[in-house]
């Protein structure tokens, strides 16, 4: 008797589970593979590639360093502090926040500070907010402060320096997505930037493409070159042979 209906039990249970909607996969967002190839290609290459095709100097000034070894890419978030002694506190910043948490995942936060050598565009805070809505990174024309704090997070930073100071009552937000210069190279919303150790490379949006198929030739070639070099030991033969330097 416990046996049938321990049967009955179950085949109930199976009919019911065999009714019910089977659960969907949850689709993951495609990966863009222009900027999954900026991200493998060296920053180095992707410099070459910009003059050897269009002439032009995309990488920034050898002030610009990271606060650790790191390589990102991805498309410009642009903001522009203006210097201008004030007594609105944090008010006249609070375009640049807003330009972080509307930021979409996988963005570069470009910040130009006027003369902001000796200001601290962002910090730990900033930083945290923009490890957490997945930034690929951030690139201060002037400097940052907190540096422990972002080492810690492990969120890329390039600046021109460290300094201890703050912007609030001395610049105020003049405005997102806008064109700027940055460490001398002009970054518009939504063009390409690549950094590694060996600095930071802007690429506009409407060249990238062409940009990343030379560039990932150059890495190609290069690399095929180093185990030439290692069995003739000779630089000279290796760029007769290859033509690249």
């Amino acid at each position: 008797m416990k046996r049938t209906l321990w049967a009955a039990a179950v085949l109930t249970v199976t009919v019911w589970l065999m009714a019910q909607p089977v659960p969907q996969a949850v689709s993951q967002p495609g990966v863009d593979p222009l900027m999954e190839g900026f991200r493998m290609v060296e920053v180095a290459s992707v410099s070459d590639a910009m003059e050897q095709l269009y002439g032009q100097k995309g990488y920034m000034s050898h002030q610009m360093r990271p606060l650790a070894p790191t390589k990102f890419a991805g498309p410009a978030v642009t903001v522009l502090m203006k210097k201008e002694e004030h007594k609105e506190g944090s008010k006249a910043s609070e375009g640049m926040l807003d330009a972080i948490d509307n930021a979409n995942p996988g963005a570069v936060y470009v910040m130009v500070l006027e003369d902001g050598a000796d200001y601290a565009g962002i910090g730990g805070l900033m930083a945290t907010a923009m490890k957490y809505r997945s930034l690929a990174g951030a690139v201060i024309d002037g400097s940052v402060r907190d540096t422990p704090q972002i080492r810690k997070l492990q969120f890329p930073v390039f600046s021109r320096g460290v300094a201890p100071s703050t912007t609030i009552n001395h610049y105020r937000f003049a405005g997102v997505n806008v064109p700027v210069t940055c460490a001398g190279v002009r970054v518009n919303a939504g063009d390409i930037v690549t950094a590694d150790e060996d600095g930071v490379v802007v690429v506009p949006r409407a060249k990238a493409g062409e940009v990343l198929k030379k560039a990932q030739a150059l890495d190609d070639t290069e690399h095929s070159m180093l185990p030439f070099i290692e069995k003739f030991r000779s630089i000279k033969e290796a760029v007769a042979k290859f033509g690249r330097i």
